[in-house]
């Protein structure tokens, strides 16, 4: 049962640290192109990283055998999810940016079965379509209008593109470390977007980032979005079924509705609670079937 509490509350502090981000990424976008944001916030993500792994003093060898799949999650998740990601929340709103995101727990259940052979019992069904009607209720006023749908598509393939990267962190051997995991994969990112990006960053406004909301914004987005909020999401990961962990992914709206409440006054009424309600309904039952699980691996250990 710890692996399964330590596993909820990881990936609950990872979605909710991320809940904030589309606020964040709506005020740095308009002074630092999507491309380069990503670039620059894995810059300084990286720059932490190295610094908590000296600190720790990790071992930073990798056997030959698994740089292909550490490369692939720094393609699918670090890469392609996080620019479609950006990219869609720019060309969009945050709450419809919410709306299709939230769709990542039932993508994770469907890469789960067809590539770690995960069972999708019916407790795993009943949770995911009471969080989602949750998520449906908090946001249910959201206006999608016509000029959004290239965002929407946008942020449909970084919902799809993150589900498999957070299936194939399944299957990262446990021998090693989460912090050096998350560095390589960073990396591997930094790599693939440094030659695209040459040009856009020499055209960004130096003076404007200095402004404290922008250069505090990239902060958030590099150390506590990217480097914790990778680190929370993908040592949770390794705790919990794949297809179990995507539900904990329903806490981004709800975190990202309120702080608009509490930073922007944006108004919250009682379908915010009412889904909330359903959400941590569709959580704890995914706590209580892990729970047995658990208990049967201790037992077999």
């Amino acid at each position: 049962m710890k692996n399964t509490l330590l596993g909820s509350l990881y990936l609950s502090l990872a979605a909710s640290i991320w809940g904030g981000m589309y606020v964040v990424v709506k005020v740095v976008v308009d002074i630092v192109p999507p491309l380069e944001l990503v670039w620059l916030r894995y810059v300084i993500a990286l720059l932490a990283l190295l610094i908590i792994g000296a600190i720790t003093k990790q071992s930073w060898r990798v056997a030959k055998r698994d740089w292909l799949l550490i490369v692939l999650i720094g393609l699918i998740g670090n890469t392609i999810s996080i620019v479609t990601q950006e990219v869609g929340t720019m060309l969009s709103t945050a709450q419809m940016g919410a709306i299709i995101t939230s769709t990542t727990p039932a993508f994770m259940v469907l890469f789960a079965r067809i590539i770690l052979k995960e069972k999708i019992t019916a407790k795993k069904a009943i949770s995911i379509v009471l969080a989602t009607i949750g998520v449906c209720v908090i946001v249910g006023n959201a206006q999608i209008e016509t000029s959004n749908q290239l965002g929407g598509v946008s942020l449909i393939i970084a919902a799809l593109t993150w589900s498999l990267m957070s299936v194939l962190v399944k299957r990262v051997p446990g021998q090693y470390s989460q912090i050096v995991v998350t560095s390589y994969s960073i990396l591997v990112a930094v790599a693939f977007l440094t030659p695209f990006t040459l040009r856009g960053l020499t055209k960004i406004d130096f003076q404007a980032i200095m402004q404290p909301s922008i250069w505090g914004g990239l902060l958030y987005l590099g150390v506590i979005s990217t480097a914790c909020g990778f680190l929370l999401w993908n040592r949770g990961l390794q705790k919990l079924n794949a297809s179990s962990g995507g539900l904990f992914f329903f806490f981004q709206p709800i975190v990202g509705t309120f702080l608009g409440w509490l930073l922007l006054g944006e108004q919250i009424g009682l379908s915010f609670w009412m889904g909330t309600t359903l959400i941590f309904i569709g959580v704890l039952l995914v706590i209580r079937e892990d729970k047995p699980q658990e208990e049967t691996r201790s037992m077999l250990n």
